[in-house]
């Protein structure tokens, strides 16, 4: 089951419905079943504080992954996600809020389907399969 939470900010993910059917396809097409997957809307500062916190890096970003699968083939997590570092990518990238979410909100499950970003080959990776998951949106 997808949930959408707020954490620190007042944000309403448009679409929410759609967005799950969306979410699952895209994880059944991976070959994963969905288990629980939560998504925290969330503050800069809160990701800020998560990211030092539980993984020792100082600096902002715009999603955390935690994996809390205990299968190989059923996705669950936790994904933190700050609606402020979306909102101001959108605006440099120049397009729609709406759109850069989604593309977070896919670039969180694509880490529980095991898609790394650490590397340029991966991160060149992640993004054509971000790109294609949007083409289906």
């Amino acid at each position: 089951m997808i949930r959408f939470f707020n954490e620190d900010v007042d944000y309403t993910l448009p679409k929410k419905q759609i967005t799950r059917q969306w979410l699952k396809r895209q994880a059944e097409q991976e070959g994963y079943a969905l288990g629980d997957l939560n998504y925290i809307f969330c503050s800069d500062e809160h990701v800020l504080q998560v990211n030092r916190e539980y993984l020792q890096h100082d600096y902002y970003t715009d999603i955390i992954t935690f994996d809390t699968s205990d299968s190989d083939d059923r996705i669950e997590g936790d994904i933190f996600i700050s609606v402020d570092r979306v909102a101001d990518n959108a605006r440099q990238l120049g397009v729609p809020t709406e759109h850069e979410m989604r593309r977070v909100l896919a670039h969180g499950l694509l880490h529980l389907c095991g898609y790394g970003d650490k590397t340029d080959e991966e991160a060149a990776a992640m993004r054509a399969k971000e790109d294609s998951w949007l083409e289906m949106w």
